[in-house]
């Protein structure tokens, strides 16, 4: 009996591993897709950027001088934050990217 409850342990404890490998699959191919979407942004103007997500919710400068536009949404309840970064030849050098997918 006891070998028996050992045997259980042990399965269900891999199960758990198992699934947790699962999710993290899930959430890496997730966050790929959303970085490859983003990054045919990269090198194109600013004036595309808006003509395709819309007018952002923030812009400001930060620290380097360049501008930076957020857009900000929810999908089921969770906050999504796309930060892209804009030099000073309106061109979009950079992006980052919280919660979305």
């Amino acid at each position: 009996m006891k070998k028996f409850r050992v045997l259980i342990l042990i399965f269900s404890t891999s199960l758990l591993f198992l699934s947790c490998q699962t999710v993290a699959k899930k959430t890496d191919a997730i966050v790929e897709k959303e970085n490859k979407k983003l990054s045919k942004f990269i090198g194109k103007s600013s004036s595309e950027l808006k003509n395709s997500l819309g007018d952002p919710d923030e812009d400001y400068k930060n620290t380097n001088g360049n501008i930076e536009f957020v857009y900000r949404s929810k999908k089921y309840n969770i906050p999504c934050e796309r930060k892209f970064e804009i030099n000073s030849s309106s061109i979009v050098i950079g992006f980052v990217s919280n919660g979305c997918f």
